[in-house]
């Protein structure tokens, strides 16, 4: 691959990245980086990419100003003839007119440069203007709008285009930002500028600016009073020293009067005329310039680049804390789910009752007093018996458990929201939106959910039974029952008991420890104990999963420090180029 098309390829792929919502969060800084990648995409789309692309097509002066500077009653003096407005009502340039040689249009008419621009084809009659949209149908007051007048005029040098901006310190902000753009769209600036404005702060920023870009620069001194020419030039020049500069070529225009057409003395411009038309007949000092400029811009558009992957950096970081804030709610969630599970919480109220109610527990109980050695013939018995229907304890389980199971999925999302609204980029992602509430239809399916639990510890236990040849035991037993043993051993801990509490739900334990001990044998137990602990463990983490989802999918799109590292490097990258460029 040609390194050119190296180059323009890695500009498109930083002009995508650039144009994408990379700083999504709200976070110190954020907006002026923003501001600064809009500015560097406009830059690349207007400038960078078209004059890389085409480093022989004609340059771009742009003739800049503040208000009432006189850009429009330059570009008529340079031109011989009026072909843009100039007057008393400021602002007076409400329209960009670009002024080209016939033998350049080509370069010009298309979305080359400016693509956002419409163009409108005009032609200079007289003191006026006709101007013709280019769409059919268009008429010119709706042609206007965001669109670029194109002015064929043979008094242009072939090589260069003029191009006649709005004022830049216009009271139309729309005229503001568009004359910024265009300057940013030059190869070369024609900033003109008042022998007693020229000190003001508003320019001064862009000139600023026209030095960090080592762009080739002409100041125009216009309405300079007789015998002040020379005081004036010094204090100007001593100024564009300082701000790095001393390169600009300076042109002084006397106050006079205009003639009957508004027009200045066509001597008063001979000099820049001069100077355009010797730029315009070298080609090596066009390429020179576009070169010069392009590396100038290559160069601000690489210290945008690592500007702003230092902030993607820091909206990684921040995305980052925020998902952990929901982590680590939703952790603790689950481990407070587990811990209600196995310290004995549940086998209390309800569940405890149903489960005596199933075993007969005042009966089997008594038993215990007299020592766990009869137990086993009671056991025998209970299996001969008939033991009250299961299902009441399925019931109460399934109930207990998904109290248990809501309760902490609402203490997450409360604690996670709580984290996000006292941080100002969380409280931005959030807006409006009750984030502490579960979702719609988070209680059915945990509900879902707990019964599909059941339904794995009657599948293990089938698959046990078959496999130790226990069905007939079990028979008699009933799969169910033997399941609702298995979570009772599962909640047997009883850490979270007090007093008589602990010595009920203990021996409720022991009861259907033994049972299925009976079943199986001790060490089929423990490892059906285990792998109930661990089919619950992961039905409340997917369910949990869900829940912190609704957080995280609102991180969807921040920067990842991959991402963040590849603007650097690209920006690295850019900055080689411009070095290529200004060699």
């Amino acid at each position: 691959m040609p390194a050119d098309m190296e180059a323009i390829n890695l500009l498109t792929i930083v002009r995508d990245d650039l144009a994408g919502n990379i700083l999504p969060l709200d976070i110190t800084g954020a907006s002026l980086e923003r501001e600064a990648a809009r500015s560097a995409v406009q830059q690349l789309d207007d400038y960078i990419l078209p004059r890389y692309r085409a480093l022989d097509a004609p340059l771009l002066a742009v003739v800049g100003g503040s208000t009432g500077a006189g850009k429009s009653t330059l570009v008529n003096a340079l031109i011989g003839h009026p072909v843009t407005r100039a007057g008393a009502i400021r602002p007076t340039t409400r329209q960009p007119i670009l002024l080209h040689h016939e033998l350049d249009r080509a370069w010009l008419e298309n979305d080359r440069i400016l693509p956002e621009l419409r163009r409108i084809t005009g032609t200079a009659i007289g003191a006026n203007q006709q101007l013709r949209a280019n769409r059919v149908g268009a008429t010119p007051d709706a042609a206007v709008t965001g669109s670029i007048i194109l002015l064929q005029d043979d008094a242009v040098p072939r090589g260069i285009a003029i191009l006649d901006a709005p004022d830049i310190d216009s009271i139309s902000d729309e005229n503001r930002r568009l004359a910024g753009q265009l300057l940013a769209a030059a190869d070369l600036w024609i900033f003109v500028t008042t022998a007693n404005r020229y000190a003001d702060a508003v320019p001064w920023r862009l000139l600023t600016e026209a030095a960090g870009r080592n762009i080739t620069l002409a100041v125009v001194l216009d309405r300079v009073p007789a015998g002040a020419e020379v005081e004036i030039a010094n204090d100007l020049r001593g100024m564009l020293q300082r701000e790095g500069l001393s390169h600009a070529e300076l042109f002084i225009i006397p106050e006079l009067d205009l003639d009957e057409l508004d027009m200045l003395p066509a001597s008063t411009v001979d000099p820049l005329k001069s100077w355009l038309g010797a730029l315009a007949d070298n080609s090596e000092s066009r390429a020179a310039i576009a070169r010069q400029t392009l590396a100038g811009a290559l160069g601000r558009l690489a210290g945008r680049g690592e500007s702003i992957s230092m902030a993607m950096g820091e909206q990684c970081a921040q995305g980052r804390r925020l998902a952990q804030y929901a982590q680590d709610a939703f952790e603790d969630a689950h481990a407070g789910i587990l811990t209600s599970v196995q310290d004995g919480t549940l086998l209390r109220g309800e569940v405890l009752a149903r489960w005596q109610d199933f075993v007969g527990t005042g009966e089997f109980f008594r038993s215990l007093e007299s020592g766990i050695g009869r137990l086993r013939d009671r056991i025998g018995a209970f299996f001969t018996g008939k033991p009250k229907p299961v299902e009441h304890v399925e019931a109460a389980i399934e109930s207990g458990l998904h109290a248990v199971v809501v309760a902490e999925a609402a203490k997450a999302s409360e604690a996670t929201e709580a984290r996000w609204r006292a941080d100002p980029a969380g409280a931005a992602l959030a807006g409006n939106a009750n984030l502490g509430t579960l979702s719609e239809g988070f209680s059915e399916r945990v509900a879902e959910q707990v019964r599909a639990w059941q339904g794995d510890l009657m599948e293990i236990i089938r698959t046990e039974g078959a496999n130790k040849r226990m069905t007939a035991r079990m028979v008699s037993f009933g799969v169910n029952g033997v399941a609702v043993a298995l979570m009772v051993v599962v909640f047997a801990s009883t850490a979270g008991l007090t007093g008589l509490e602990v010595g009920i739900a203990g021996g409720s334990a022991v009861v259907g420890q033994k049972l299925l001990e009976a079943i199986f044998g001790e060490d089929a137990v423990r490892r059906l104990t285990k792998r109930a602990k661990d089919s619950l463990a992961t039905r409340c983490t997917d369910l949990l999963e869900q829940e912190k989802q609704r957080f995280l999918s609102l991180l969807e799109g921040i920067p990842t420090s991959v991402e963040a590292k590849t603007m650097k490097q690209n920006s690295a990258a850019i900055r080689r180029l411009a070095r290529e460029q200004g060699a």
